[in-house]
């Protein structure tokens, strides 16, 4: 069976997690954690994931000419990935994430984004041919939003598939320009309530949020709601895919799982609704181990868990 071809534009960071059996607030510090360092960054996230599940998977990124740049491209290139058009930023360091988990798989994250706010539209550019034969390209929003609206018109332009994660959250409603050179707009509860001004809470909620994305603009709105599952809505179908009872370890990097789980069954030509059913798999299965890219499966590891599923 041909590899799908799948072209991520995005961020390129080092995870520095620490589990621990709570969430500290402000001014506390919380004793007795347990200390990962890994591969992260929700752009390399999704590259690792659809590589990991059998796609043919470039990533264009930026990352700083120091160690953790080399780790990063060295690990990349272990899953397969190309890294033909990972750049290096003398003046700039490799993405940093410093991460806390708590006993739930609940997290919060502090990042200093260094190279990949150097990731310019000039960069994605050399990378155009590679974009125009992709069967989707994936975006997110840890690089320079020109980059991202550069990056969509010139795929949308070649009618290759985008899928847009809006994470993180953006501040403002996305430009209608951007929507509408996006196929598959993905956010979260959070993301989607930012981007419509609607509390996301439930399937009914979300649902509102995903008509309001539409009238914004989108062909396709996902939203993903945690352990819920997730609702999926165009303009003339819609679903919802319950989610999986999993014993959640981190959540870190679950929704780039999803995303990139979504990229490869969509490059396959499945259909959006077991598109999404797929991505939701790999998604709960990401949850059950610590890390960002450590914890994104194989696709033989998934296909054994949607067995399981039943």
């Amino acid at each position: 069976m041909k590899k799908p071809r799948i072209v991520v534009v995005g961020s390129s960071n080092t995870d520095m997690v620490i589990k621990g059996r709570r969430l500290p607030g402000p001014g506390e510090t919380v004793k007795g954690g347990q200390f990962v360092m890994a591969a992260g960054g929700k752009g390399a996230n999704q590259a690792v994931a659809a590589a990991r599940l059998g796609a043919q998977v470039t990533l264009v990124a930026k990352v700083g000419a120091d160690v953790f740049g080399q780790q990063a491209i060295a690990g990349y290139q272990k899953d397969g990935i190309s890294t033909d058009f990972i750049f290096r930023d003398p003046a700039g360091h490799t993405g940093i994430a410093l991460i806390l988990v708590d006993d739930k798989g609940e997290n919060l994250i502090s990042v200093a984004s260094g190279a990949n706010n150097a990731l310019m539209p000039q960069d994605v550019e050399k990378a155009a041919e590679r974009i125009r034969s992709a069967d989707v390209v994936v975006l997110q929003l840890e690089i320079p939003l020109e980059t991202v609206e550069y990056t969509a018109r010139l795929a949308a332009e070649s009618g290759v598939p985008v899928i847009l994660d809006p994470a993180p959250a953006p501040d403002a409603p996305l430009d209608r320009a951007l929507v509408q050179c996006v196929s598959y707009l993905k956010p979260n509860e959070t993301e989607a309530e930012r981007l419509t001004g609607i509390p996301v809470t439930d399937e009914a909620s979300a649902r509102k949020a995903a008509e309001q994305l539409l009238q914004n603009g989108a062909r396709n709105a996902i939203i993903t709601l945690g352990a819920k599952g997730a609702l999926w809505l165009s303009a003339d179908q819609s679903g919802f895919v319950p989610g999986c009872r999993v014993e959640a370890l981190d959540s870190t990097a679950a929704g780039d799982a999803f995303s990139g789980g979504l990229a490869c069954a969509l490059a396959r030509g499945t259909s959006l609704e077991e598109s999404v059913r797929y991505a939701s798999y790999v998604g709960a299965l990401s949850v059950t181990r610590l890390g960002a890219q450590p914890s994104l499966p194989t696709e033989s590891e998934v296909r054994v868990f949607t067995e399981r599923q039943g």
